[in-house]
């Protein structure tokens, strides 16, 4: 990536041909699910963290691993149990003795001390330990024994869910579920996908994904991803979508007054910002369009809105609502 200080057009011009290169590795070991890495691909260069939800066996585990690859992180995985605690994800002091038989503390980093976590079913986790991920998630940093210890920059967390259990769970509380950039939805694959899956995955030789990106790369195209100038066609548009979802907001719409019990705060907006910006530029766009805005609104809106009980009783789905929220909006049409 070039410096900050060069041309912005040609700097946008040059990571859309490095984010093809990125997405070319991984479709080496991704079958398919090309919206699932996009829509990864777009919470990190936002600078956020995305929750993966998705039944067993669709590749979240190998997704994640290529993701660290192909953009050149280090990348720890937690396996999240009940009996998990935050000292197994933050790390903890050890006393030590010399061999002069002096003692001291000794602090031993945990797995969150990396570029790109994998936080494998985090809802199987108690809420206390649930806490002490985000809490890092959110400040970058960690306190241990009343002192601060900044994370790894970038530091990313793909955080997944299992959707079809739910006994001996915590479910995030949606305060928590706020700061989640995105919620990225895997569904299975189409018949042809499933297809290659089945013969890239069970011969002799496995595809092996090369580093396009490291580190540095990846921060300079985080900033270039805030340098994207955004229309106020599109500003208007999150705005709309983002005050017509709150129940009790002076631009409710009817379908939220009626099925949630709230809606999204400011940080959603500024998600869709972020987030149209950086689908932007994977396709190599010099600025977003009110369609990417229209493309994002489920992944930024899903975790953030919550259906009242009648509604709930009723059938109701968030996917339901939101649908209707960009049609009620007319965002569909001006995209």
């Amino acid at each position: 990536m070039p410096e900050d200080k060069n041309d912005p057009i040609e700097q946008i011009e040059q990571a859309g041909e490095t984010l093809a290169r990125v997405k070319a590795q991984i479709s080496r070991r991704i079958v398919g699910q090309a919206e699932v890495v996009d829509l990864a691909l777009t919470a990190i260069l936002s600078g956020g963290h995305a929750l993966v939800v998705g039944v067993p066996g669709l590749a979240k585990t190998r997704l994640v691993a290529t993701l660290g690859i192909v953009l050149g992180l280090d990348t720890n995985r937690i396996q999240f149990t009940p009996d998990l605690m935050p000292a197994d994800i933050l790390g903890s002091e050890v006393l030590e003795e010399g061999p002069d038989g002096s003692r001291a503390f000794r602090f031993i980093e945990g797995p969150v001390f990396t570029q790109l976590l994998m936080a494998d079913e985090i809802n199987r986790a108690s809420p206390r330990t649930q806490s002490a991920l985000l809490q890092a998630m959110q400040e970058g940093e960690v306190t241990i024994a009343g002192q601060n210890r900044k994370l790894a920059r970038p530091f990313h967390v793909l955080a997944t869910q299992n959707p079809i259990e739910q006994e001996g769970v915590y479910p995030l509380p949606e305060a928590q579920l706020d700061r989640f950039l995105l919620q990225i939805d895997i569904d299975y694959p189409s018949r042809d996908e499933e297809r290659d899956i089945v013969l890239t995955t069970t011969g002799i030789d496995e595809e092996i994904a090369e580093p396009v990106l490291d580190a540095a790369s990846l921060l300079a195209l985080q900033r270039l991803v805030r340098r994207i100038p955004v229309g106020e066609r599109v500003l208007e548009a999150i705005l709309t979508l983002v005050r017509s979802a709150r129940p009790d907001g002076p631009e409710s719409m009817e379908v939220a007054r009626e099925r949630l019990a709230w809606g999204p705060s400011p940080r959603a907006a500024q998600a869709l910002m972020l987030a149209s910006r950086a689908r932007a530029l994977i396709a190599g766009r010099l600025a977003p369009s009110v369609a990417d805005v229209v493309a994002l609104a489920h992944p930024a809106l899903t975790h953030r809105l919550a259906l009242t009980f009648a509604a709930r009783a009723e059938g109701a789905t968030i996917t339901g609502v939101i649908d209707d929220l960009l049609a009620k909006t007319a965002l569909e049409e001006a995209a």
